[in-house]
């Protein structure tokens, strides 16, 4: 019997790790060939997504959410607001996204990640042209208060796919979100009511009461890289780095598309591939949304 040569199993695994830095494309196409990649998943399958409601004790609504080493945390502040004369009806979502340097070794300490007011944009224009925030529901007293929900995403890992779980983690601290209870007092303005206020005015006016804010189509994204004629769904950052190409597909949970991004890249988009990343997302889509049901599921029954 021979017992295996551990200094050969190190010299190769070394040899193996030098060819990935040296050459790292061809490094890929030697597992793409096989339809497979790196880190053992097949091209069409995305990394394991977890979502962890209600995060932030502090915040009206939030979420802890993961999709592989990608890693988001969203927390929602409301505060009240005067509404604007064009919309008196309504309320309004901020939404920021923030890199801070511990994310990725590509945001440097003292300087903005460049990437982060381009998916702040993304994420705002992706939630506001889905409807699936109806501001009316965030109206307190017409044309005198409304809420304003300032929605704070913090990447805390930047491992590829970094709008998807930014999207996800948005999107999951909105179905968590409680809005609080308020009152009018006396001077004809608008406060939070505690738990006691809530018991000694339960037989008087109050302009809302402490409630889930309702919402209709939630909107799902992809984002595939196209390489010769692979797709590559839910990158990793090293991927991401190598293979240039992406588009990221935002589909709501009813498959209806909400946008298509294409920032860039030597690939054509060419529309046999668009209509494969379209299916990828619907196949994604029922995912998430399962996993999002569960999450939701579980904060009810505790």
């Amino acid at each position: 019997m021979v017992l295996p040569n551990a200094s050969e199993d190190l010299s190769t695994e070394m040899e193996v790790d030098a060819f990935r830095r040296l050459f790292p494309l061809r490094y890929y196409e030697c597992h793409l060939v096989e339809s497979i990649r790196p880190d053992g998943r097949a091209l069409a399958r995305a990394r394991d997504t977890t979502i962890a409601l209600g995060a932030v004790a502090s915040a009206s609504g939030s979420a802890l959410v993961k999709i592989g080493s990608t890693t988001m945390l969203a927390a929602i502040k409301m505060e009240v607001m005067t509404p604007t004369m064009e919309s008196p009806d309504e309320g309004c979502i901020a939404i920021d996204f923030h890199m801070p340097p511990i994310c990725s070794p590509i945001v440097r300490p003292g300087r903005p990640a460049e990437v982060a007011p381009v998916v702040s944009k993304q994420l705002s224009d992706t939630i506001s042209s889905s409807g699936m925030v109806d501001l009316k529901e965030l109206s307190l007293v017409s044309g005198k208060a409304a809420w304003m929900a300032f929605l704070d995403i913090y990447c805390l890992d930047a491992d590829g796919a970094v709008f998807d779980a930014a999207l996800l983690s948005a999107t999951a601290a909105l179905s968590h979100l409680q809005i609080p209870a308020v009152s009018m007092n006396d001077d004809g303005k608008i406060v939070l009511m505690s738990e006691e206020d809530g018991e000694r005015l339960a037989q008087e006016p109050v302009n809302k009461e402490k409630r889930k804010l309702a919402l209709r189509s939630i909107p799902f994204s992809l984002t595939c890289i196209l390489y010769k004629n692979y797709i590559l769904a839910d990158p990793t950052a090293e991927e991401e780095s190598i293979m240039e190409t992406q588009v990221t597909i935002v589909l709501d949970s009813s498959s209806q598309l909400i946008s298509f991004y294409k920032p860039g890249g030597s690939v054509l988009a060419y529309t046999p591939a668009i209509q494969d990343c379209v299916a990828l997302t619907r196949q994604r889509v029922k995912e998430l949304q399962s996993i999002l049901d569960e999450a939701n599921s579980a904060m009810e029954v505790e």
